[in-house]
């Protein structure tokens, strides 16, 4: 059972794969269009026999959803369109999760640079980690 994360972005989407224990950054995809975008994702999921994705939602410091949130919500109704009906997909509260991607990546004394090019995609494997890491009912 494979799980993907996504951390959605105006510019990029970070991508991270986990077959059910330890999430591991995949790669961070640089934004073209909705549909070039939800086609990219759709591969993955087909190539890598995903049966859940797991999505950051954005969320406002008192747990309300803004503008960003609701732009999530949208791609992923459109992803959810083009995706197998057996795939489901699944949210997570992704409140302050590039803050400490940013953190992890300054403690391991990267350079701005390499933490620019990572940063989403290691937001992504924080995402899914976390959703690894909850009590499932």
């Amino acid at each position: 059972m494979k799980y993907i994360g996504l951390d959605i972005g105006d510019k990029n989407i970070g991508i991270a794969i986990s077959s059910g224990i330890i999430a591991q950054g995949l790669c961070t995809y640089k934004r073209v269009n909705d549909q070039s975008d939800i086609e990219y994702i759709k591969k993955i999921v087909v190539e890598n026999f995903v049966f859940k994705v797991v999505v950051g939602l954005p969320k406002n410091m008192n747990g309300s959803i803004g503008f960003q949130g609701e732009k999530v919500i949208k791609f992923c109704e459109n992803l959810k369109k083009i995706l197998e009906d057996d795939i489901e997909i699944e949210f997570m509260d992704e409140r302050l999760t590039t803050v400490l991607a940013n953190n992890f990546m300054l403690e391991a004394d990267m350079s701005r640079k390499k933490r620019k090019n990572i940063v989403d995609k290691i937001a992504a494997q924080i995402i899914l980690q976390d959703y690894l890491n909850m009590p499932k009912k």
